[in-house]
């Protein structure tokens, strides 16, 4: 089993976009049963609340429901159980390497260093932003989900 952890600010924005569109293309390729997803933020603004309504909407437009995730904090612990501990920027990466344990510094990946069509390091955040800045998060990780998906096959 790979486990693979998306981490944003707050986690209702673009940590469970990923969560969503990766879980969806891990179904479609048919290894639900050998990958596990999950999201959280590195700051604990949201804990308990479902992803932004707009960041719901755009998701659901192409075929990913994101309905069923509530935001979570990430915690050191996460770095011994997920295999890849995804940021969706450096800020995110430069507070993910704060918390990590010794010795679990490789399992902090940028999201966008397994896309392929864009060139761009970092998924910016919409949250203050109109709709088009979460079709534009869309479009930027469903490629880095295609890549990411490859590198696990």
């Amino acid at each position: 089993m790979v486990k693979i952890l998306f981490v944003c600010m707050g986690n209702i924005c673009r940590s469970p976009t990923a969560e969503g569109v990766f879980r969806q293309k891990v179904i479609d390729a048919g290894l639900q049963d050998r990958v596990y997803i999950d999201s959280a933020g590195t700051h604990a603004y949201h804990v308990g609340e479902p992803p932004d309504s707009r960041a719901q909407a755009a998701a659901l437009k192409r075929g990913f429901d994101l309905s069923d995730q509530r935001a979570r904090r990430v915690s050191p612990v996460d770095f011994e159980e997920f295999d890849y501990v995804i940021a969706m920027d450096s800020s995110n990466a430069a507070d993910l390497h704060a918390i990590c344990p010794p010795g679990q510094e490789h399992k902090i990946k940028l999201f966008l260093e397994f896309g392929e069509r864009f060139d761009v390091t970092e998924v910016p955040d919409p949250y203050y932003g109109g709709s088009t800045g979460f079709e534009r998060v869309l479009d930027l990780i469903e490629d880095a989900a295609e890549g990411l998906l490859n590198e696990i096959r």
